[in-house]
């Protein structure tokens, strides 16, 4: 027996209270035993590299390269991206893959290299394979991106999986972003990145990790130009980032460096490379492009763990629509189960819930469930009587049924990794629909079991069908939550095949956005955890999943009042944008703060519903085009080092820049500004770009700014569209899109192209080439109106040095 776990056991018991605490040491206890004998012990390996090159074989979009103890596939595909993968590694089986290998290039072909190595050439780079298996990736002008020296194997002498390592150099002045839900981010400094979805157990702030999503998406942006770079393996691994150094004109730069590990799976990757825009609308093609979430679900949502009933429910939401505040959705917790048991609902606190989803609905309320993957271990329990049934739980080597604790106490978990599974979890929707609900967020995915001491999930050794495969947990870990979210969302277009699904999950994997999108998870209230939050949506916007938002007012404690509404201003410019918060902690309704926070806080609300039709246009081209609703501020100037480095502000599609506040007591920030002419949204006053300018930031309000010529869609007073338009800068034209709300079914609306520009001293808009609008006027064939902004002298602000 470990002596620290012993003490870690004593602990569990002494805290979490006796029933669920000993249940807890029970669960590690086991999943250990199990562990012990289900898993083979790491004994005796022998290291290799691929050794010197042997021969060739051309193929489609390039070809094998074959060395003494390996081969490498590199194929460029006609989208533009390239895959290559090592010891026969292909495309396929993957996770993240929408629809399989995607066709190759014809025009791609291997051939010599001058340097004895070889190269496939295509339109966007060329890879070059050394002698010895080092392969550069280079621009069509031979400017080198990365270059990933010779991988190495560790394998068990008496065979088996083995482990492996991949080390890569990039540009000194290269800026690493990604690999998922990083607290300490978007940028990625120095240090040490694990691959292991993981609950934390507690509140998580900057410095905390891994988190909820953990993804081996590295996108990389140096003066050269910006490169992707995916390892598609889901085995626990971890990432170890090394920014360059530049020789400050001594010529001695230091390159900068990625090493990636991985446990076991093959080495496989793809590598696209491109503007950022190029680069995430390929990698949508890829993966698939994100779910588009109903129009109700891009407005304000309140959500408490807690609420206590039916009365409470009905409280908050006559307390939105007394003071006149908008709100779209109210979010149960598990507390509204009967026991914590998942597809149930406690008649007790809730005995007439179809009835008050009706009657919220009637009020333009949706309700939304949480919807846990463990299943209470009872026979009786409906689901899992029917799940035993199916043969739906995951079995450890031995073939008996994998128990673990979470909420409802000891539990059994499905696997998301049969499709036979999926099909039936899908089904279960039923019950939840039946009962009212129209959307739905999963929680505690990871997956988790309560632990004492050791990691908080199913046993290493945990058998999977990974899609008839066959596999453990060490490999269905990572991707588990994102089978649950396919589960979810197929069963929902089934049962419901006239409206989109809304789903948003806490953890997921590449390709988590085909189902939905996500949300901070549990983090810690205070101004370090605020800037988090922001981390957080931008590192995931990077890595393909658009639609994500914090716990507004943080997830345990009690914000200050200026802390709350700091947080309820950043979150009303994210695409979920949900107050939520846990079991104790207090109140986050807005005029729980006093009332000059309720007044702050109004304008905030009101600003995002008649923001709402320029974010269902943000998520309709995220649809089409893989790009992110919140966009770092080097989103459109990759090679600018100081928007590189900036990451306390953001891009909200390209009309619009927010800068939150992030330091208690501040009124005025600083704000670094890309390139042309930028008008406070506030003031009007004009600040022109590059530059790093103070603005005002009074408590009313976060600084917005717009960009000269931009074209807003923006609902007006009446609840039509309008458009708000920005003046141009003297010479230069501006314009927008916009993507018309069609309901929340599959309709798929045109999208409008506006131009604005100068002519004969007014502003014209023109849609489509045809003159529509000037300022101030009805518009004619487009049906809307236009308000023009920015039209007095301005009033230039000088850059703060």
């Amino acid at each position: 027996m470990n002596g620290r776990d012993l003490v870690r056991s004593m602990k569990a018991v002494s805290l979490v209270g006796t029933a669920q605490g000993l249940r807890a040491v029970r669960s590690s206890w086991r999943r250990q035993r199990v562990d012990a004998v289900g898993l083979a012990p790491r004994g005796v390996e022998r290291a290799r590299v691929p050794g010197p090159v042997t021969g060739v074989e051309p193929g489609p979009g390039g070809g094998v390269v074959r060395f003494a103890r390996s081969e490498l596939r590199v194929r460029v595909t006609t989208g533009g991206a390239i895959f290559w993968g090592w010891d026969g590694a292909e495309p396929d089986p993957s996770y993240a893959l929408v629809s399989g290998s995607p066709e190759a290039d014809p025009r791609a072909v291997l051939e010599p290299d001058k340097e004895g190595g070889w190269r496939v050439v295509s339109e966007r780079a060329t890879v070059v394979v050394s002698r010895h298996g080092a392969v550069e990736l280079r621009t069509p002008g031979g400017l080198m991106l990365r270059r990933d020296l010779p991988p190495r194997w560790w394998e068990p002498v008496g065979g088996g999986a083995g482990h492996w390592l991949q080390r890569a150099q990039v540009a000194a002045d290269a800026r690493f972003f990604g690999l998922g839900g990083r607290a300490r981010g978007p940028r990625l400094r120095n240090g040490t990145y694990r691959l292991w979805n993981t609950d934390p157990g507690r509140s998580f702030g900057p410095n905390d990790g891994p988190l909820y999503i953990t993804m081996p998406v590295q996108l990389v942006v140096a003066d050269v130009g910006c490169h992707l770079v995916f390892h598609d393996n889901t085995w626990d691994g971890s990432v170890v980032v090394r920014e360059g150094e530049e020789g400050a004109g001594s010529g001695h730069d230091r390159a900068g460096a990625c090493e990636v590990r991985m446990d076991g799976g093959p080495l496989r990757c793809w590598v696209i490379v491109g503007t950022p825009a190029r680069v995430l609308h390929t990698w949508a093609t890829l993966t698939g492009p994100p779910a588009l979430p109903p129009s109700w679900a891009l407005g304000h949502h309140h959500a408490r763990w807690g609420f206590g009933g039916e009365q409470e429910v009905r409280r908050i939401v006559a307390g939105y629509r007394e003071r006149g505040l908008p709100l779209d959705a109210v979010h149960l917790d598990i507390d509204h189960y009967e026991a914590h048991q998942v597809f149930t609902v406690d008649k007790e606190t809730y005995p007439h819930l179809p009835q008050l989803a009706d009657e919220l609905l009637g009020d333009g309320v949706r309700l939304v469930s949480i919807v846990d993957p463990a299943v209470k271990a009872e026979p009786g329990n409906e689901v899992y009587d029917s799940g035993r049934a199916t043969d739906a739980f995951v079995r450890d080597a031995a073939g008996r049924t994998v128990h673990g604790v979470v909420w409802p106490g000891e539990a059994v978990y499905p696997d998301f990794t049969d499709a036979r599974v999926r099909a039936w979890w899908g089904g279960l929707y039923k019950e939840r629909l039946a009962q009212g609900f129209a959307g739905f967020w999963h929680d505690m995915n990871e997956p988790v079991s309560f632990a004492a001491f050791g990691e908080p999930t199913l046993p290493r050794s945990a058998r999977h069908a990974l899609e008839g495969r066959g596999g453990d947990h060490r490999e269905a870990h990572n991707v588990y939550g994102l089978a649950m979210a396919r589960a979810g969302y197929e069963g929902l277009s089934e049962l419901h095949p006239q409206e989109r699904p809304f789903l948003f999950s806490r953890s997921g994997w590449a390709g988590m956005q085909r189902y939905g999108g996500t949300w901070s998870g549990d983090v810690a209230t205070g101004w370090p955890g605020l800037r988090a939050s922001l981390s957080l949506v931008l590192g995931l916007g990077l890595c393909g999943v658009p639609y994500s938002g914090p716990d507004v007012g943080g997830f345990d404690g009690s914000p200050s009042p200026e802390l709350y509404l700091r947080w309820f201003q950043l979150g009303s410019y994210l695409p979920l944008f949900r107050t939520h918060a846990a079991l104790r902690a207090g109140r986050r309704e807005p005029w729980e703060f006093g009332p000059d926070v309720l007044e702050h806080a109004r304008v905030a609300l009101v600003e995002r519903r008649r923001l709402l039709p320029y974010f269902v246009t943000l998520a309709h081209l995220a649809r089409r085009t893989g790009t992110p609703y919140v966009r770092p501020l080097w989103w459109g100037n990759p090679e600018d080092r100081a928007l590189r480095d900036c990451e306390d502000a953001f891009l909200l599609g390209d009309c619009l820049l927010v800068a939150p506040v992030f330091e208690p007591g501040a009124v005025r920030r600083t704000v670094q500004l890309p390139p042309g002419r930028w008008y406070d949204t506030a003031t009007g006053k004009a600040y022109e770009g590059p530059a790093r300018v103070l603005i005002e930031a009074p408590l009313s309000r976060i600084p917005v700014l717009a960009r000269a010529g931009a074209v807003l869609p923006v609902r007006g007073a009446d609840g039509g569209l309008e458009l708000e338009v920005w003046a141009p800068s003297p010479g230069r034209t501006g314009g927008g899109l916009v993507v018309r709300d069609a309901g929340d079914g599959w309709e798929q609306p045109e999208i409008e192209r506006f131009t604005a520009r100068w002519a004969g001293g007014r502003v014209v808009v023109e849609r489509d080439g045809r003159d529509t609008e000037d300022a101030g006027q009805a518009a004619g064939e487009a049906g809307l109106r236009v308000t023009v902004r920015g039209l007095a002298r301005p009033q230039m602000e000088r850059p703060q040095m």
